[in-house]
Order: C-alpha cells, then structure tokens, then sequence
C-alpha cells in the first residue's frame, strides 16, 4: 500500500515536506538547514524512484519568484541606485571565473567543449544556460554533464549560504538590525516641541505668508493664542506670546525657532472638539496622489503631522506620494478626521485581504514577457525565460504600484504563505528530479566531471565571498543575496530567506539575477563557438 501512495504525488510531496522539516530542525554544531532540508529528503526518493510532476514543480517556482518579486520591487530600485554597482560587479566576477574555471578544467583533464558548457549551466544550475548550450553545440553530452553537474550545483549553493555566516562569525540577527538602524538613519527621527512667538518680524503675518512648511521642514499641529487653542490653517495670524506645537526633524525644529523665538516644553492640549488619529490610507484611487494635492487642511481643516511607512516616520512634505498601508498621524476637529478617513479608506481589514486577480495577472504578464527572445546579432540571442520573465514583472509591477483599480501588492501574511507553498513545492520537484538519475549518472561517466562541475559551483563563491566582504565590504545579507543571484539559484535563496526575516537577501538576488542570467548565456555561446 504504501509503495502505490508514493506514486501519487501529493501524497509523496507532503511526505517529503513532512521528513524534510523533521530533518531541517536538527542542529549539528548550531547549524540548521531548515527549509533546505527538503531537497536532500527529496533527492533520496528521488532515487529510490518518487518522481513529482515537472508541473507541481514549475508551479511553485512561479509562486515562490513571483512573491520574491512582489516584497523586494519597492526597495528594488533604491538598492539598484546605491549599490547597484558594486553588486553587478560582484555578479560578473561569479560567472567569470566560473566560466574561467571551467576553461581551465578543460584543459587541464581534456573535457570536450560541448560537456564544458554543459557544466557550467548545471554547476550554475541554469536551464536557459543548458537550452543555449545545446543549441551552441548540437550534441548531447551538454545535457549529459548538464545533469552530472546539477545536483552539486544545488546542494553546494545551499551549504555554502547555510556555512558562510558560521565561517565569518556574523549573527544574521544582529547583522539585519544594524542594517534596519542604518536605513532608518536616513531618515531623521520627527519629535515635537513648544514654541513661544517673540520674533517682533513676524507678527501679524499668516502662516501662508510665513511659508514655515517650506522654510523650516517642520509642520505646526496647533496654536495657543491667549486662552484659546485652534488647528491653524493657512491664513491663521501669528501675535505676540502666541504658543505653537510644531513636529519635525531637530534640524526643521531648530529652524523653526530662529523664526519665532523661544523654544519650550511640553505639549498643547485639545479641546473637546478636537483629536488626534492615525488613518490608515487603504482606498485605491488615494495611491500615489501627492499629499499636497488632497489640500487637507482647506478642505478637512486637518494637518498631518508625520506618516509611518514600513515602521518609518516620514514628515508629511506636500510632493510625498502616499502609498498602500501608509498611516497618516491627523490632527483637527472630530467631524473634519471622520471625513478625511473615509476619504483615505483607513480599513484595517483591507490591509490583510488578498486579492488574487493582481497574482493571477501578475503572473500570466510574468510568463509572456519571458517567452520574449531578444536578438543581439545573428548567432547571440536571449529570453528572460520562466524565472527571469516573472521576476522582472513582479520587481516592475511592485515598483509601480498600481495601475488603474488594479493594486500590485499584497498582505505579507499572504506572501509568506504563498512563498513556502512555492517553495516547498520546488524544492520537492527538483530534489526528486535530481536525485533520479544521480547514482546511475555517477556509474555511467565516472566522478572526473562531478568533481569539475563542483569545482565550478565553489570556486566563483569564495571568490564572491573573499572579494565582497574584504574589497567591497558589503553586508553578508547583502552578499548571500547577490551570491545566490549570481549564481542563479533559486534554492540558494530559498537558504538565505530561511535564515532571517530581512528582505535584503531577497532585494540583492532580485538585483543580480536577470544580470547573471544573460551573462552567462552570453559567455556560454561565446565559449562554444569559440572553444
């Protein structure tokens, strides 16, 4: 009974999933593989005969890419401008010496050129390498070393992810707060203070003729004027002794005191007709819209006094695009905020929905573009393929935002559960895949070509690692994600996110990957026609 519930997959997919988590909670020495343990679960029946269907498989790669896509599209493009550079560097100097390695393999055991790239795809576990490979060569022991190179090419990435923190002797932990604090140094902490008008230059003047905002940075909240305490507009006229609450940065602060005086503790009560909220912006057609264009303070007679975004707080400049899940800090009379919220949605319920026809579109978009081939002269071409075409439209779509109706996000309870389905999914494919073949393969063509195609998925790694931390001294999060894009793989990265809640793993490998992947179909057809 139980040899016919293995040849049905779901049944041998969730027996792998189950003994790969029992596996993965095992420590030797401190040192865990996780969610990675699944592909060595799946490699052992793999041989002894489980197969997963290659669908199930594809299945949940489009799911785990997709959602990586999502998550790291916002920080994407800023990771692409402040450290885009170095990262590309990193990743042309994995898939060089990975091909140079290769080229000396070649010449030191006398492999033949089509085997040769046919290692490199499969050391760099690459299928759109293996397709251009054989395409290159027109022979079959591409595909042959292809499949003899693969397995390390999957399980080497992964230790070595699941070894480097250990052998450096970073805490990933640790290394992801300090970088959080680095992030959120640029943007200065907003406080609020007292301010006693005593400037004589400035009385009787309005806060639209004073320009305070653009002057100062800093954002008045309200105004004391003899016993009186109002929510200030525009037109609202400073006197003599008049208190002001004012939020901002200590630099906005520090301007606003020069202009009117003597700076003060405390804070300013509300009368029994005023509040203060935070307003959750939900709605749509709010996404995108610069807060100075909502006219709040005319129209709600509201200020915002700061915004909170992924655990930051923004000052509310008015060109500041507003963004799904922002939470806008709002003080002004009752009836003006109860307006306001239900013009900004503030529906907490539709943070954690899920909407699946932007997945579905997201996806099907993902799958079209990478069937697109893109020619560079007669012989060289390239496609973005499975795994390119959906991470590219997911970094853009995640980017933009929005389209029309249509929001390109969702609830990240969603998107780590879709992540481990597709991941779990993968992993059990191909580790079953894999481990198929991989004694017969070993029998048939000797450990000469193992041992290269391992030579081939180590040497680029310590190289990467050497040069990135002592050269380059980037972030280990930063490195094992530009190490595991690099090296195009998709496990790999499975690893890294495995050990740390960051999405900087995640943000690098989206920066690299499309890179590394047309590098090495550019070298692979390079080094086929000319070896």
């Amino acid at each position: 009974m139980i040899l016919d519930l293995l040849q049905s997959s779901y049944f041998s997919i969730f027996l792998i999933v189950a003994f790969g988590f029992m596996l993965g909670r095992i420590k030797v020495m401190g040192l865990s593989l996780d969610v990675s343990a699944v592909i060595f679960i799946a490699l052992a029946f793999g041989h002894w005969g489980v197969s997963i269907p290659k669908e199930l498989g594809n299945f949940g790669l489009v799911l785990f890419i997709f959602t990586i896509g999502i998550q790291a599209g916002p920080g994407f493009f800023h990771s692409f401008r402040s450290k885009g550079r170095t990262l590309i560097l990193i990743t042309l100097l994995i898939v060089a010496s990975a091909c140079l390695t290769g080229i000396g393999m070649k010449y030191l055991f006398g492999i033949d050129t089509p085997s040769l790239v046919g290692l490199i795809a499969g050391a760099l576990t690459s299928t759109p390498g293996l397709a251009v490979a054989i395409d290159s060569t027109n022979s079959p022991s591409a595909s042959i070393a292809y499949g003899i190179a693969y397995p390390f090419g999957v399980i080497g990435v992964i230790l070595f992810v699941k070894l480097l923190p250990k052998l450096l002797k970073v805490d990933l932990e640790q290394e992801a707060a300090r970088l959080e604090k680095e992030r959120r140094s640029h943007f200065p902490e907003l406080s609020t203070c007292l301010f006693r008008v005593t400037n004589p230059t400035i009385f009787g003047h309005t806060l639209q003729q004073l320009n305070i905002r653009a002057m100062t940075g800093a954002v008045i909240s309200r105004l004391k004027h003899e016993d009186e305490i109002i929510i200030p507009s525009a037109h609202t006229v400073l006197n003599e002794n008049d208190i002001i609450q004012a939020v901002g940065s200590e630099e906005a602060l520090g301007n606003l005191a020069v202009m009117l005086g003597t700076r003060e503790e405390g804070e300013l009560p509300l009368e029994h007709t005023q509040t203060i909220e935070s307003l959750l912006l939900t709605k749509k057609d709010m996404i995108n819209k610069q807060l100075g264009d909502l006219n709040l303070q005319r129209n709600f007679g509201c200020t915002v006094t700061r915004i909170r975004r992924s655990g930051i707080d923004l000052s509310p400049s008015p060109d500041l695009a507003l963004k799904f899940g922002d939470k806008l800090m709002v003080v002004g009379e009752k009836e003006g905020i109860q307006s306001m919220a239900r013009l900004l949605g503030n529906d907490a319920k539709r943070l954690s929905d899920t909407d699946f026809f932007p997945i579905a579109m997201g996806i099907v978009l993902g799958v079209l573009f990478g069937k697109l081939n893109i020619s560079f002269g007669e012989n060289i071409s390239f496609s973005p393929g499975l795994t390119g075409g959906i991470l590219m439209m997911a970094l853009f779509l995640s980017a933009i935002g929005k389209t029309g109706p249509i929001l390109w996000s969702m609830s990240g309870s969603a998107n780590q559960l879709l992540r481990q389905l597709g991941l779990l999914l993968f992993l059990a494919e191909v580790g079953t895949s894999a481990g198929k073949n991989l004694v017969s393969t070993f029998q048939g063509s000797g450990f000469m070509l193992f041992g290269v195609g391992a030579a081939i998925t180590v040497i680029p790694m310590l190289i990467a690692a050497l040069v990135g931390k002592l050269v380059f001294k980037i972030s280990l999060l930063d490195l094992l994600g530009t190490i595991t894009g690099g090296m195009t793989s998709t496990p790999g990265l499975a690893a890294a996110d495995s050990m740390t809640d960051s999405n900087i793993p995640g943000v690098a490998y989206a920066t690299v990957y499309p890179i590394a992947m047309v590098l090495l179909i550019l070298f692979i057809q390079i080094i086929a026609v000319s070896l």
